[in-house]
């Protein structure tokens, strides 16, 4: 009886992650088409780092470089959480990309809150990482997976 419960539930994680893993991918895709295409990674550079950020402690070769790899960093994990594909190393980069822009607002505004942007992607992450590979059935990374064995 017990097997049958964790093939049951296993099933139930592999949508629950499918569908983290999408509205995570989401979130960073869209950010980062509407960053690279609509706005320009230069102008995105310009207005969220380096009219932010001038008088900071931060020296600006380091607000240019950021502000301008951040909006195809987004597109590229993006995308490869949408397809599940090298799932952990993508949703690695995108909890020390969190780390950046934490750091970044609390340098702003000591009490920033982070309930509407940090905290939902950070808590998607935290799932997905928590759970073993194998539970997120619908993605590249185990249908390669299970090709290959």
């Amino acid at each position: 009886m017990r097997v049958q419960a964790l093939k049951h539930d296993s099933a139930a994680f592999d949508w629950a992650a499918f569908f983290a893993r999408q509205v995570l991918a989401l979130m960073f895709l869209m950010g980062g088409i509407w960053r690279v295409f609509q706005l320009g990674p230069l102008e995105h550079a310009r207005l969220f780092f380096m009219e932010a950020y001038s008088e900071s402690i931060l020296p600006a070769w380091s607000l240019w470089t950021v502000g301008t790899a951040i909006p195809f960093f987004e597109l590229g994990v993006g995308a490869l959480l949408m397809l599940g594909l090298w799932r952990r190393p993508a949703l690695i980069a995108i909890g020390f990309e969190l780390l950046v822009i934490t750091f970044g607002h609390l340098l702003a505004e000591p009490l920033f809150g982070f309930n509407q942007h940090v905290i939902p992607r950070m808590f998607l992450v935290i799932f997905l990482l928590s759970l073993p590979p194998a539970l997120d059935r619908f993605s590249l990374d185990e249908w390669r997976a299970s090709a290959a064995s």
